[in-house]
């Protein structure tokens, strides 16, 4: 897609002024995927020389927003984390051609917001954190789960740049299982719930994402059993949460974030019996 609005293209490490019209661009497989008619000019980060993901001292792992999809994927294959194989089922939810794989960011699916968006379900199920830079250069964060507030909504302020999005260590050190559905093979996610069992405490977190609008977390310090869990997500997402599109109706939705819910607790609880 030719973006015939736009007027210019700015390289981000010079700092200038943001102004109406200004967007970042990162990898631009949204960008140039549909008219932006509102955009005047291009801040392009693909020089700034992040590492696109790296282990810290303290043994979290940090995600630049530049990361691409292939990066991330490749540098989990190698990882020998409990939560590892979350990373590669996540990225393959994008079921996209190896073009976007090797273009498209971490940062610009969480910057979308949308519904499906996988790297908003990998990172908001690990406990992940957004750090975010304001055009005064002051930095704020907010954990991903909070980042996303509605379909399309993100809690960004004009010229706010998502820097990176850091997991925690326990999160990669948890049991994870990963449940996805869409409406035709090649589809995108209709509902897509991950669960994360602590390794250490026994808390378990169901993380649901693609069938609401938003990700909803559910947290429990031990096991619950079927019951538990069934009442915790009808009282916690309402129905006009439910997302409705093309992908899928919410009564559908609906009925197959309950029934991955379930599944997830078997998979992670069935030691306890339950």
């Amino acid at each position: 897609m030719d973006l015939n609005t736009v007027v210019e293209l700015r390289d981000a490490r010079l700092r200038e002024t943001w102004r109406p019209g200004d967007a970042w661009l990162g990898g631009g497989t949204y960008l140039f995927s549909e008219p932006q008619p509102h955009i005047r000019r291009l801040v392009d980060l693909s020089r700034m020389g992040w590492d696109p993901v790296r282990v810290t001292p303290q043994g979290d792992l940090e995600i630049a927003a530049t990361c691409t999809i292939a990066q991330l994927s490749r540098f989990a294959r190698g990882a020998r984390w409990s939560a590892a194989p979350l990373f590669e089922q996540c990225c393959r939810a994008f079921l996209a051609s190896w073009k976007i794989w090797n273009m498209a960011t971490v940062g610009g699916n969480l910057c979308n917001g949308l519904p499906a968006g996988p790297m908003i379900s990998l990172t908001a199920a690990l406990d992940g954190v957004c750090r975010l830079q304001a055009q005064d250069g002051s930095l704020r964060e907010t954990p991903v789960a909070d980042f996303i507030l509605g379909a399309g909504v993100k809690d960004l302020r004009p010229g706010d740049l998502l820097r990176s999005i850091t997991v925690p260590a326990r999160a990669l050190a948890a049991r994870t299982a990963f449940r996805q559905a869409s409406l035709y093979g090649l589809g995108r996610s209709g509902a897509l719930l991950v669960g994360t069992r602590d390794q250490g405490t026994g808390e378990f977190v169901l993380t649901v994402t693609a069938s609401t609008v938003r990700p909803f977390r559910f947290r429990f310090p031990l096991s619950p059993n079927a019951q538990a869990l069934e009442e915790a997500v009808a009282y916690g997402i309402r129905a006009k949460e439910y997302f409705d599109d093309i992908h899928g109706l919410p009564a559908w939705r609906r009925h197959m974030t309950f029934r991955f819910a379930e599944e997830i607790r078997r998979e992670l609880c069935e030691e306890d019996g339950r």
